[in-house]
């Protein structure tokens, strides 16, 4: 496919992962192997909304050490955003945002294009690639899947949540220790919240830290479970009486019977016009003291669950840079329109490889835990999710360090000259 040439741009959006840098990192040593079609390599900064701003930096302007050391930095090392192109609420700004991507694509002769990122990035690059071909300009967009939320469809699982429920996993181990030492005979519970807004993928993935049915978690409230209280009441009460604590993690999406998110703040909205999440852990302790005489405590990960490198899951790091990869030779090979997928192949040795799924097969669908993956009473994944599961956290990263600890890695981002006048909004 040599005789198409052009320049490469690659970009991340929506919320980072401990692995996201690592697929960036397999776009651009791939793209490397192909000089004949690929002529230089772009980053996109803060994603589509820096490439509106046509905020450019060169690639090839990076040291091949940095470069390497993207696999084992967190965060987005391009930046990201979460801007949306949105044709149904704001038509006019959506085509004049469509518009002007393409004056920056045509003004750099940008002929690859990669976004990494989840459902509205997919639907993003899925937008491009179907103006790209009503206007006959020549470029081919490949999606490289990215989600702690692991809520992409038709992909196994999706690059950066093996390493975010490893962490969590390691951090209820950690905490459960603690609660389980300073337990009295009154008896205490705590609440750990995750991430996950409508999926429980992240809270779910804590079961692996029970080696023993009597070990934390106890309790695992999902999103696609509507919250019972009295039911849930009367587990916590169970647990405690008899070994004394009860460690409960919460999706941060959970939803009560109504399907009412227990802890949106429907006083503030995020980028996409959603309640902010800011308290399913403390709704929940507040309903165990006002029921119980139990005592409670509540700890958020937040942040530090998707940005924990340190715990991060080798086999995670080693699928997100495979599909960087894939994308690039997707794209070599004359495909667009499509997002890479993550193929199981077998469960035990653990087997897998990369595919390819049409981005409007991707593009804005929810991929929620099975209802059969589930206990009957709906408090801890089963044995169908841990088989699921387990295999996604397997290998130990080994970060380079310097003065005791992590070193990671942060890019020059030497800028590409702007060739076209300021956007206007």
């Amino acid at each position: 496919m040599s005789e198409f040439t052009g320049n490469l741009l690659v970009a991340q959006s929506g919320g980072p992962t401990a692995v996201i840098n690592a697929s960036v990192a397999g776009v651009i040593e791939e793209a490397g192997k192909h000089p004949d079609a690929i002529t230089e390599i772009y980053g996109g900064l803060n994603g589509i909304l820096g490439i509106l701003n046509e905020d450019l930096i060169d690639i090839q302007d990076e040291l091949s050490v940095s470069i390497e050391g993207l696999k084992h930095t967190p965060a987005a090392a391009l930046g990201t955003c979460r801007y949306k192109i949105d044709f149904k609420k704001n038509t006019d700004q959506a085509a004049k945002d469509i518009n002007r991507l393409f004056e920056v694509f045509e003004a750099h002769n940008i002929r690859y294009f990669f976004y990494a990122g989840g459902n509205d990035s997919q639907d993003t690059a899925h937008k491009l690639h179907e103006q790209a071909l009503a206007r006959g300009y020549a470029l081919r967009v490949i999606g490289v899947p990215k989600t702690i939320d692991n809520d992409l469809p038709h992909t196994d699982h999706c690059p950066g949540y093996g390493s975010v429920i490893k962490y969590n996993a390691t951090t209820v181990m950690e905490i459960a220790a603690d609660v389980r030492s300073m337990a009295t005979d009154g008896g205490s519970c705590c609440i750990i919240e995750v991430m996950g807004r409508s999926a429980g993928w992240i809270a779910a993935g804590t079961v692996l830290a029970k080696r023993n049915p009597e070990d934390a978690p106890h309790i695992i409230l999902l999103p696609e479970i509507p919250f019972d209280e009295k039911a849930f009441i009367s587990k916590v009460e169970a647990t405690v009486s008899e070994i004394r604590y009860c460690i409960v993690v919460v999706g941060e999406g959970l939803k009560d019977s109504a399907g009412n998110e227990i802890g949106a703040d429907n006083t503030r909205l995020d980028a996409f016009g959603h309640p902010v999440l800011s308290g399913a852990a403390e709704r929940i302790g507040e309903i165990i003291s006002s029921k119980s005489k139990t005592k409670t405590r509540t700890v958020k990960l937040g942040y530090a669950q998707r940005a924990a490198a340190h715990c991060a899951s080798e086999t995670d790091v080693e699928e997100a840079v495979a599909c960087g990869q894939a994308a690039v030779r997707a794209a070599i090979e004359g495909k667009s329109g499509y997002m890479v997928k993550i193929v199981r192949l077998e469960h035990e040795p653990y087997k897998w490889t990369t595919g390819l799924q049409d981005l409007k097969d991707i593009a804005n669908v929810e991929h929620l835990i099975p209802r059969d993956w589930i206990s009957a009473d709906g408090f801890l994944p089963n044995e169908r999710f841990i088989e699921y599961a387990r295999p996604l956290i397997s290998g130990q990263l080994q970060l380079p360090m310097e003065g005791g600890l992590p070193k990671f890695v942060t890019l020059k981002k030497s800028p590409v000259e702007k060739k076209l006048p300021p956007r206007v909004l």
